[in-house]
């Protein structure tokens, strides 16, 4: 089994429902076991300011699925929740699912980027990350925490509870 890490975002069709069942999907995923999860956090939106706020969380899962066919299965899961990929970078999205850790792999690949190339950049990702793994070491970049401390975290707040899987 190979721990990952799962980012999940929506700002469309109630995002937090959205989240809320991307984290059921994922704990149903074959050959998978979800772990944990962070809270919900509302974010405002990265890349694009003229859409709503986000909804972000992250999952921590234990997984026998290769990379490909992990994103494959991510991808299967956002068409379910209604999402329609186009062209448009950083937008509203019904349904968002990126792997953002897949153990200590590093990939550069058309379409698969381990880690998420933007990780380390986006604080609507490093503070549920940092929540359910303050001192987890992110390969090329360093631990969650000191990453963390580099990003304005005032666009970015906990909604609910916590709470574990």
């Amino acid at each position: 089994m190979t721990s990952i890490y799962i980012g999940l975002g929506s700002n469309l069709a109630d995002p937090r429902a959205q989240v809320e069942g991307g984290l059921r999907a994922l704990g149903g995923l074959a050959e998978t076991r979800l772990l944990r999860r962070s809270r919900l956090y509302r974010s405002a939106p990265w890349g694009r300011a003229d859409q709503p706020e986000f909804v972000n969380a992250v999952a921590q899962l234990d997984t026998t699925l290769t990379p490909h066919i992990l994103l494959d299965a991510l991808l299967t899961i956002e068409r379910k929740a209604g999402r329609e990929r186009d062209t448009t970078r950083w937008g509203p999205r019904v349904l968002d699912l990126d792997i953002l850790l897949y153990g200590d792999v590093v990939l550069d690949e058309p379409g698969l980027h381990l880690p998420h190339p933007h990780l380390h950049e986006r604080v609507f990702v490093l503070m549920p990350l940092y929540e359910i793994a303050p001192e987890l070491q992110i390969p090329g970049l360093g631990r969650a925490n000191a990453l963390l401390t580099r990003l304005d975290t005032s666009t970015c707040w906990a909604i609910d509870p916590l709470c574990t899987a």
